[in-house]
């Protein structure tokens, strides 16, 4: 079920492929689904093929593929990080730069999900409330698999 997904990284260092924020295959959580079974076929393709995988990426497209943040979705991870060092002495202290993060970058699930497991226990009410509130609109970005050999 875990594959690499994060990046792609070949025998010489380079990254091949980023950010897919996927599974290996479909799967179900309650009413939810996530992940596709298109993912692993193509790791699989990679690892056999090498560079001559139809999956890799150039690094031109590597580097198009890289998210700009934001000044705000910058200054967020620092900012979450100190609520974490001050949590340890000042509980109300470290939330209020989680809240402050999470207000900085509203659609980091990273922050949302670390503030509930540290804060909450499990996460898991909090975050099935804010994926029900997406509605429509896709928790990962769409996979990009070619559908032909380049």
């Amino acid at each position: 079920m875990n594959v690499p997904s994060a990046a792609w990284i070949d025998e010489e260092g380079r990254i091949v492929r980023i950010n897919e924020g996927t599974y290996s295959q479909v799967l179900s959580l309650g009413q939810a689904s996530f992940g596709t079974d298109e993912y692993r076929p193509a790791v699989v393709d990679w690892a056999t093929n090498g560079a001559a995988s139809p999956y890799v990426w150039s690094q031109d497209e590597v580097v198009g593929k890289i998210r700009r943040r934001t000044p705000d979705e910058a200054l967020a991870e620092p900012t979450f990080k100190l609520g974490v060092y001050f949590y340890e002495t000042d509980e109300a202290l470290g939330r209020s730069y989680w809240e402050r993060a999470q207000a900085l970058a509203p659609d980091s699930w990273n922050f949302h999900r670390q503030d509930w497991n540290l804060t909450e226990g499990l996460g898991g009410p909090k975050y099935r409330e804010k994926r029900g509130a997406l509605g429509d609109k896709d928790y990962y970005s769409p996979l990009e698999l070619p559908t032909s050999p380049r």
